[in-house]
């Protein structure tokens, strides 16, 4: 479920895939994976929006190389030097298709990085559309994701709740992975953690604040969610 908490090697064996680039298209079972970071230092300038219902995500450099040895200078790629297609070509060109009525659009799950190694699944969205934009002196791929509440489950897909919609801002959950030292505050296990809201969201509790937000294991997670009514 969205705000799960996963190590990056688990991360990893979820996916069978060793997720050494931030954009992974069609991993062959039906879906797409993304890694983002809205953290300070991030290299890429990613944005949630809506509840984190939207998601503006930005391409990726060229690889560094002695004929690109400063890629944020240059435009970001659509092809290698080969002609094949990057990853966002890939994503370009999966967008425009939808855009045409010539396909669905793609599921792409979605990682964040929160600290080193530790990463929080933010559910599943639909790449809606891509675009083109100048930032400052070079052109950079943008984009467009939305919320997939019906997206298929399976034991490699994490079910997702009616909530999971209302992602608590990277701030909040750094500022609550610190607090809490990273694990749960009821038995303080250090594995299968979520970030939790104290009061629901649907009781009228709040994201935005740390005090509302805690880790808990899945365990109590689960026993704490069968105890609301």
């Amino acid at each position: 479920m969205a705000n799960e908490i996963i190590p990056y090697l688990e991360m990893c064996a979820r996916e069978a895939l060793s997720l050494q680039r931030g954009m992974n298209f069609d991993l062959g079972r039906g879906y797409s994976v993304i890694l983002m970071s809205l953290r300070p230092n991030a290299p890429y300038r990613d944005r949630l929006d809506d509840d984190g219902s939207t998601l503006t995500y930005e391409g990726h450099d060229s690889p560094r190389s002695e004929a690109t040895p400063n890629p944020k200078e240059v435009d970001q790629p659509e092809r290698t030097p080969s002609g094949s297609l990057t990853q966002n070509g890939k994503f370009f060109a999966a967008a425009a298709a939808y855009k045409r009525g010539e396909a669905n659009p793609q599921l792409v799950k979605v990682y964040e990085k929160i600290h080193q190694g530790i990463w929080s699944y933010n559910g599943t969205f639909r790449l809606v559309d891509s675009w083109r934009e100048r930032d400052w002196k070079r052109m950079v791929f943008k984009f467009k994701l939305v919320v997939a509440e019906d997206a298929e489950t399976s034991a490699n897909w994490p079910t997702e709740g009616s909530e999971r919609r209302r992602l608590i801002p990277t701030p909040i959950k750094v500022e609550v992975w610190k607090r809490d030292r990273g694990r749960c505050v009821m038995c303080g296990a250090a594995d299968e953690l979520h970030f939790d809201h104290v009061l629901p969201y649907s009781r009228g509790g709040t994201s935005v604040t740390a005090e509302n937000v805690q880790l808990l294991c899945a365990r109590h997670n689960l026993s704490k969610g069968a105890k609301i009514v």
